[in-house]
């Protein structure tokens, strides 16, 4: 499923397919934009995503 949301550095619009085979799903993506590394944070039931976070990395 294809998702957009907002850089937590850059403040840019990026496109993610998120993969939904996994109710529950965190990990590091670098931004398509700045590089910088985002910490991704989402939840799916079923087919819906129900919750989805973006985080900037500590210290980074």
């Amino acid at each position: 499923m294809e998702h957009f949301f907002i850089c937590p550095y850059c403040w840019e619009r990026i496109s993610m397919i998120l993969d939904n085979t996994e109710e529950v799903s965190d990990y590091i993506e670098d931004c398509e934009v700045c590089c910088r590394p985002i910490e991704l944070f989402f939840r799916f039931s079923g087919e819906n995503l129900v919750s989805f976070e973006a985080r900037a990395m500590e210290g980074i």
